[in-house]
């Protein structure tokens, strides 16, 4: 089997839904990247066999297609849009090794685009059982009997309460986040991946001055309940992010070097009511699968959608807090749904590259309960 570099990729800056890009559609977004990292490690477009991209909210039709066009990639090369919610970019990445390695492509890009801001309102046929006259819908079904616009917000809810996860546990990381994040930002840590995108400049979502007597004052967000506030759960966010992949003959054969090795990939799935939980269970069936322990690895990167998937982490992988984000999670960067996967691979290369480490772990946890989680090594 062919071993799959990574040689990096870019990621656009994240925006807050109806903001600095509530007029920008998901296919620029991801355009505007592709052609980025296309630039950066000067790609000839002729070798690309295949861009894979994750989209959540987007209105169908491809696209990942429909932004390798907009971007104005030779029309020759393939392009597909893959749906695991929150997991799709790493899925993606994912798929797209699993390309590389069964001789099928050398070289792919992988990664995933979205736009809260200019998705579209939906609306039952009136064939649908579920139909109801003039109600338009935003949120997707991820379960049986289940569907509702805080079908998500429940199930960070549900999960809180059954974990008995206290505000100060999910108050902590909500600092850690917005504080890491900003720091980060403060000393451009992050500034040779990220892409502007009609005259961006900045992570919209970090907070620098969050402190804990605004959280104290933060009401939570579902009608009698006790744990999700508007600090401690993601906003929603438009952004895109893309990784370049290829065979190990491909990249030295072209005189290029990997940033990383991508050594496993895996998802699992669980209750689809606590969604949550499954960034923790796809990082346990990694560390199986692959043999190792948690303390060899270095450097986690979890999409932190919710405060109690942080928490979770912590009671799972205790010690872990310095080499968990590093620089700040989605909490504070957003979570550009089908996006992040590729986010995560990024911020998780920066943070072995700054650690000196050698082994490095993404997860995400997805709606309809499924977890996803990759595993690098640094080269």
């Amino acid at each position: 089997m062919e071993k799959v570099w990574i040689l990096g990729g870019m990621r656009s800056f994240i925006g807050v839904k109806d903001r600095m890009y509530r007029n920008v559609p998901a296919e620029v977004l991801g355009a505007e990247v592709l052609r980025a990292v296309i630039r950066k490690y000067r790609l000839a477009e002729q070798d690309i066999d295949f861009i894979l991209g994750g989209n959540a909210v987007g209105g169908g039709g491809n696209m990942t297609r429909l932004a390798a066009l907009t971007a104005g990639i030779d029309r020759e090369v393939p392009a597909v849009t893959l749906d695991l919610q929150c997991g799709s970019a790493l899925e993606a990445v994912t798929q797209a090794a699993a390309k590389i390695e069964s001789g099928l492509a050398e070289l792919v890009l992988a990664g995933g685009l979205e736009s809260s801001s200019t998705q579209p309102l939906r609306m039952w046929n009136p064939n649908h059982p579920d139909y109801e006259k003039d109600k338009v819908w935003t949120v997707a079904r991820f379960a049986p009997g289940q569907h509702g616009e805080q079908i998500m917000l429940e199930g960070a809810e549900r999960t809180a309460i059954s974990e008995h996860v206290t505000k100060e546990e999910q108050d902590f990381w909500v600092l850690e986040s917005h504080h890491r994040a900003a720091k980060a930002a403060q000393e451009g840590l992050l500034s040779d991946i990220q892409v502007s995108v009609a005259g961006s400049c900045k992570d919209e979502g970090i907070r620098a001055s969050m402190s804990q007597k605004l959280m104290d004052r933060l009401p939570y967000l579902l009608p009698g309940g006790c744990a999700i506030n508007a600090a401690n759960a993601c906003l929603m966010h438009d952004g895109a992010a893309f990784v370049a992949l290829c065979s190990e003959e491909y990249g030295k054969r072209h005189n290029l070097i990997p940033a990383a090795v991508l050594r496993f990939g895996t998802a699992v799935g669980g209750d689809p009511l606590m969604s949550p939980k499954t960034a923790v269970l796809a990082v346990k069936q990694l560390l199986k699968k692959t043999g190792l322990i948690y303390d060899q690895v270095d450097a986690f990167e979890v999409n932190e959608a919710f405060a109690v998937i942080d928490v979770l982490f912590d009671r799972a992988f205790p010690g872990m807090r310095e080499r968990y984000n590093r620089f700040g999670g989605a909490l504070a960067y957003g979570h550009p749904y089908g996006a992040s996967g590729a986010l995560l691979i990024l911020h998780l290369l920066k943070s072995l590259e700054s650690c000196g480490g050698h082994y490095g772990i993404c997860a995400a946890a997805a709606a309809g309960g499924i977890g996803s989680a990759i595993l690098l090594e640094r080269r």
